[in-house]
């Protein structure tokens, strides 16, 4: 039977249905919460900066060659942390300028003589630089100064930077004020170290052969003749013996911390702190040295070493420069010395050697001729007059830097922007970096320029000797080389002396001929040697 009440739907529960209401319902703009927003301007902000970095590096490089985006951030930087010769010349082949990054460093790479000879002549448009790290190790105040190529600083505040090198008025006075260290006569007082520290090392490196005969890498050794040599040039006795080798002991830290790539900062266990803790052991010696010196030429004694001369000078009443330099300003002068000398000397000799071991027909020439000028008398010392009656030794000497150049190249930073070429400015505060070893290897100027041909040098005419400016070993222009005639005639009398004390055989290995970039160019096997007496005329 039906139901007299009409149906109606069933009602909700108007408890369960309110609760339902109040659920909140996801919208479009949950997705944009603070965590959310923050994240994507972040992402937003990053990507417009990695835009803005390739747009300013593609805007710097212009026409230049190199690659057309940089790698974000590093750039180059894992070239820069292994070095080589094969991708040095990769980037200079690639023409006579071009243009890489290195941590937003913009570098401008020249290969040819003529854009190398114009960045190293135009003080006015850019300055040498040295790596961050340098200015912490060799101090800001040192005469060499320092200006990172790491620097970010506007042109405007540059005041806040030191200079590598000084520049303009200022750097010719102090250069010639330098000059006096490196005369004719000077040299003459210099040889006689060079001479003795050469057979005291020999006398000991045929010592230790004798008890290991087995061939040994030079690089240790040559390098402890070379830092010996330099430090009794430069200090003469006024440093004891103990003093020469914590220093030779401690500066290969220097060394390692001045590579391109490097934890700037000095914290304990960084190679930049290993190598400011090298720097004041060396300090306190050469400081030493500096106020040694002064007394000793007070009381009349004459000149032995660097500083004995340069007192000397100061002393003389017709010098007219500055006469005002404290001990500590002398050590800082010294310790750039070393800095200079070290690696790219120690470079040089152990090439030297290689390359007489690896050319016998060289090494007669050079022992022929020795024997003749020293009139066979193999103790005799080294002089300059003897030196110079020795042509081929000095032109093997020649041939062999410009073989295996020690330095390659020498980065600048422009001061201003810098015309380079017709059609390319260098920007203001990007590096430019001239090439040495492409001058010394043009085939145009050396035939065969991958061969060891002392004899090019010997003819006046030759195209060596007519295209001076190709030889770039030292530099050019106002910071050339300053101890040009000391570094060279170092290395001919070490390999003189050498010549007619001992012999040795190069044991060859995979890795002889292959070059090995710490600061300067080595073999990368460190030149291994076999050294015996050699009998006497």
């Amino acid at each position: 039977m039906a139901s007299s009440h009409s149906s109606s739907p069933p009602s909700m529960p108007t408890s369960h249905f309110s609760s339902l209401v109040d659920i909140p319902v996801p919208s479009l703009p949950f997705l944009f919460s603070q965590p959310a927003t923050w994240l994507c301007t972040t992402a937003a902000l990053i990507g417009a900066l990695l835009v803005l970095e390739q747009s300013v590096y593609r805007y710097k490089k212009k026409h230049l060659p190199g690659a057309a985006w940089t790698i974000p951030i590093i750039g180059k930087f894992a070239d820069s942390m292994k070095p080589t010769m094969e991708n040095y010349m990769a980037q200079w082949n690639s023409g006579e300028l071009s243009a890489i990054s290195v941590f937003n460093i913009f570098i401008v790479m020249a290969s040819s003589n003529h854009y190398s000879r114009k960045i190293l002549n135009s003080p006015g448009h850019a300055e040498p630089c040295l790596v961050n790290s340098a200015k912490h190790i060799l101090m800001p105040d040192n005469w060499y100064g320092f200006v990172s190529p790491f620097s970010t600083q506007l042109p405007d505040m540059s005041a806040k930077l030191c200079r590598v090198f000084l520049n303009g008025k200022e750097h010719v006075e102090y250069r010639r004020i330098l000059n006096t260290l490196f005369t004719k006569k000077a040299l003459s007082i210099y040889i006689g170290i060079q001479d003795a520290i050469a057979r005291k090392h020999f006398r000991q490196w045929l010592t230790d052969a004798a008890k290991d005969p087995s061939p040994k890498p030079i690089m240790k050794t040559a390098r402890n003749l070379n830092m010996d040599t330099s430090v009794r040039v430069f200090c003469g006795n006024h440093v004891p013996e103990c003093g020469v080798v914590e220093i030779s002991e401690k500066y290969w830290d220097i060394t390692r911390a001045l590579q391109l790539v490097n934890f700037p900062f000095a914290f304990p266990g960084t190679n930049v702190y290993s190598a400011i803790q090298a720097r004041k052991a060396a300090f306190k010696w050469l400081e030493m040295a500096a106020a040694k010196a002064k007394i000793a030429i007070a009381n009349g004694a004459e000149p032995h070493c660097m500083l004995d001369e340069w007192v000397q000078v100061l002393r003389d009443p017709t010098y007219k420069g500055r006469r005002d330099f404290s001990d500590r300003e002398m050590a800082m002068v010294v310790f750039s010395f070393l800095f200079a000398s070290q690696d790219a000397m120690s470079s040089g000799l152990i090439y030297g050697f290689q390359h007489l071991s690896d050319r016998p027909e060289i090494l007669a020439k050079i022992r022929e001729e020795q024997y003749r000028v020293r009139g066979n008398n193999v103790d005799a010392p080294m002089t300059l007059e003897m030196l110079e009656n020795m042509p081929y030794l000095n032109a093997f000497v020649k041939e062999s830097l410009r073989v295996k150049p020690p330095v390659t190249m020498v980065p600048y930073r422009a001061t201003k922007p810098f015309p380079i070429s017709d059609n390319y400015t260098a920007p203001v505060g990007s590096m430019v970096i001239p090439s040495f070893y492409n001058s010394l290897h043009d085939p145009e100027v050396f035939p065969d320029h991958d061969s060891l041909t002392p004899e090019r040098w010997l003819d006046p005419n030759s195209s060596a000797n007519t295209n001076p400016k190709n030889y770039l070993v030292f530099g050019s222009g106002p910071h050339r080389c300053i101890g040009i005639e000391y570094a060279t005639m170092n290395m001919a009398l070490v390999l003189a002396t050498a010549s007619v004390l001992m012999d040795w055989e190069h044991h060859l290995t995979p890795e002889s001929d292959k070059v090995e970039i710490i600061a300067t160019l080595f073999p990368k096997d460190g030149c291994q040697l076999k050294l015996t007496p050699r009998p006497r005329p």
